[in-house]
């Protein structure tokens, strides 16, 4: 029945990637909503599993606290993401940050350390030695390419949040980047610290609990996929005035979904498989 609801989850999500191109038609708040809730629900269902209710809550709290107050810090400060603040495409704010913004750390972060994990060959739930450092590190990879897909179409075309000075990258600056890998590898290390030689619940032996979250992954590299829809390209402008051509912006998430978020999702389907 569990995998029933995941599997749910995983459509709905998925029914959230075609409503981006419905953009005009479909509210813009449903389409971010669908985009987060799903994911997050489905962090926690398969989290439980996991790791049982008191791990995927320990996951869940140091995600929204270390994210929330990275973000937090960077909205007065530009650190460590650069100066940026956000429209009211996503909804509520608490304290000048989305609600749904936070959220979106959750899901993503959650099935990006499970590919970290099946990539190194582990799907225990206890961390020991060098894979509580090189989890963190791997799967700090994996999310921040999730974000170098994405960022630059719903900061500069979509304006769901707005690069005070532009960037470098289609108006994104390249210190989100690396403001994106502090903040994920900090709750990352902060988890697998907690896991550390932790008596772990029983192994979870069964293939498609562990293939669950690399679909999802994978859900969303090919979701990005579907922006190469042809459609008329425009020049659009970033908040330092430089212009860029739309067409460009969407090749550069499709190239990284294509060469980097999948290659990840690949990567840990086939090492399950091995396993």
């Amino acid at each position: 029945m569990v995998y029933l609801l995941l599997w749910s989850l995983l459509l709905l999500y998925a029914v959230a990637r075609f409503l981006q191109l419905g953009v005009g038609t479909v509210p813009m708040l449903a389409i971010v909503a669908l985009h987060v809730v799903p994911a997050a629900a489905f962090a926690l269902v398969h989290g439980w599993i996991t790791y049982r209710l008191k791990g995927i809550l320990v996951f869940m709290g140091l995600c929204l606290g270390v994210s929330s107050a990275f973000e937090s810090i960077s909205l007065r400060t530009g650190f460590p993401f650069g100066h940026y603040f956000f429209t009211d495409l996503m909804g509520p704010k608490l304290f000048q940050l989305p609600v749904l913004l936070a959220l979106a750390y959750v899901g993503m972060g959650y099935v990006s350390w499970v590919l970290a994990l099946l990539i190194l060959g582990y799907t225990s739930t206890a961390l020991s030695g060098s894979r509580t450092v090189t989890a963190p590190i791997i799967a700090s990879f994996i999310m921040v390419a999730w974000d170098l897909a994405m960022d630059q179409v719903w900061a500069t075309i979509r304006h769901a949040w707005i690069w005070r000075d532009g960037g470098a990258y289609f108006g994104v600056p390249v210190s989100n980047f690396l403001g994106w890998y502090l903040t994920v590898v900090v709750f990352y290390l902060l988890f697998a610290a907690f896991l550390r030689d932790r008596p772990a619940p029983q192994p979870v032996r069964v293939s498609l609990h562990w293939r669950l979250p690399v679909l999802f992954y994978g859900v969303s590299a090919v979701g990005n996929l579907l922006l190469a829809v042809p459609r008329a390209s425009y020049a659009i402008s970033d908040a330092s005035g430089k212009q860029w051509m739309s067409s460009d912006i969407v090749g550069a998430c499709v190239l990284i979904s294509l060469f980097v978020m999948m290659p990840f999702a690949a990567l840990a389907w086939i090492r399950l498989k091995d396993g």
